[in-house]
């Protein structure tokens, strides 16, 4: 459980990077260096898992609601994305966004308490 001083902030934190990174994924994107093919899929993987760890701090106990809303961003993002003419709305980045999101299966499975 995080120290109960980080869920406000967190929350926030949160809050604030759901529209900026669903506005960033709608702008042109970026000229980065391309080091692996499957480099995006990557980034995907790691925002997500970010995302999921930042709402996790601030809703502890909301994990499988938190994956849910996280899945539905994430399709959301790639449905707009496929509405611009600079993006590309790919079901892959939808799986990548998901399997970022795998961070939170051990806080979301039942627990087991060991009797003493």
């Amino acid at each position: 459980m995080p120290h109960p001083a980080l869920k406000f902030p967190a929350r926030l934190l949160f809050i604030i990077a759901l529209p900026l990174v669903f506005w960033l994924a709608l702008r042109p994107a970026p000229d980065i260096v391309q080091i692996v093919s499957w480099q995006d899929k990557l980034e995907h993987a790691l925002l997500f898992a970010a995302l999921a760890l930042l709402g996790r701090a601030g809703w502890h106990r909301r994990s499988g609601t938190l994956v849910l809303g996280l899945l539905a961003y994430g399709a959301a993002m790639e449905v707009a994305q496929s509405f611009t003419p600079w993006r590309v709305g790919d079901p892959l980045d939808w799986l990548a966004d998901a399997i970022g999101l795998l961070v939170l299966l051990p806080s979301a499975l039942p627990r087991r308490h060991h009797a003493a």
